[in-house]
């Protein structure tokens, strides 16, 4: 009777450690598991991956740039046109292997945009899209930028040598990218920043003195796994890694982080996108930043 028993048992504790791999397994399909990482991309760049699960889940992707890394180049998309709209939508996989890049995350909100379901929506890959902020690469200007309740939106503007300040802008413009919204000024986080709406989030931020990049995605909108954070918990996360000035990005459905993968040299998405709520899949969107390095 009593090997019976511990027969039983046994099973009964196998079938649970199967069902939880199970489970693990389904959670995790297509998507990074979610696990802490830290490692070194390449040289002058980190990447860390943290798992937060209260107040709720959350999986933020942290890149750390030195600007200053020996062959180290910073590029916003360049226009594919010279009238409006001047921009073909790209995934951030396509922008990264077009340009052959090494890193590169989403850019600016645009327009058009419409998502009304599976077999309605735009832009799909090749469609002409304006982004809603000031935009320029390699010295054109494409985009002048939509005006909000508060003024023009926030841009972050890129030297030839990378040099790299928010809202200040030179006499001569190289690169431009401009955002939602600033999350962290002069080391303050912005007052009245939302802190309710959970979402994706994609966010950009500088050190004091400009010499080092934040990138930070974080997943959202997939409940078990990451169901994202608000604008003010963004900006505590850009603070904490050392920023002294962020802004936020565009979000939700266009927040990707992608490097070339070391192997194979192809796109390698270091998160989990949701576009069309589908864990994995990648929005075409208009600009992006990506970053080349030597290898």
């Amino acid at each position: 009777m009593r090997k019976r028993r511990i027969l039983w048992l046994s099973g009964a504790l196998a079938a649970i450690i199967l069902l939880l791999l199970g489970g693990y397994a389904l959670l995790t399909r297509g998507r990074p598991a979610p696990i802490p990482v830290k490692q070194r991309l390449y040289e002058g760049v980190t990447y860390q991956r943290q798992v937060r699960l209260l107040p709720h889940a959350a999986i933020i992707h942290i890149v750390k740039v030195d600007t200053q890394t020996k062959g180290l180049h910073l590029l916003v998309t360049p226009p594919d046109f010279e009238e409006e709209p001047p921009l073909q939508a790209r995934t951030t996989s396509q922008f990264l292997q077009e340009f052959n890049l090494q890193i590169a995350i989403n850019g600016d909100g645009f327009y058009p945009w419409w998502s009304r379901g599976p077999l309605d929506y735009y832009p799909h890959p090749g469609d002409r899209v304006t982004p809603n902020g000031f935009s320029a690469s390699g010295g054109k200007i494409y985009a002048q930028g939509l005006a909000d309740a508060v003024g023009q939106k926030p841009t972050l503007y890129i030297s030839r040598r990378n040099d790299l300040s928010f809202n200040n802008r030179p006499g001569r413009v190289f690169h431009a990218l401009s955002g939602d919204r600033m999350l962290v000024e002069k080391g303050e986080i912005v007052s009245g920043l939302d802190d309710s709406t959970l979402e994706p989030r994609t966010a950009i931020g500088i050190n004091r003195n400009g010499r080092w990049l934040y990138l930070v995605v974080v997943d959202g909108r997939q409940p078990f796994y990451s169901q994202g954070v608000t604008f003010q918990e963004l900006a505590r996360i850009l603070r904490e890694h050392g920023a002294y000035f962020a802004m936020a990005l565009d979000g939700g459905g266009s927040s990707t982080l992608v490097i070339e993968d070391p192997k194979s040299g192809q796109p390698l998405v270091l998160n989990s996108p949701i576009d069309q709520y589908v864990p994995g899949r990648e929005r075409a969107i208009a600009n992006h930043l990506g970053i080349s390095v030597e290898k």
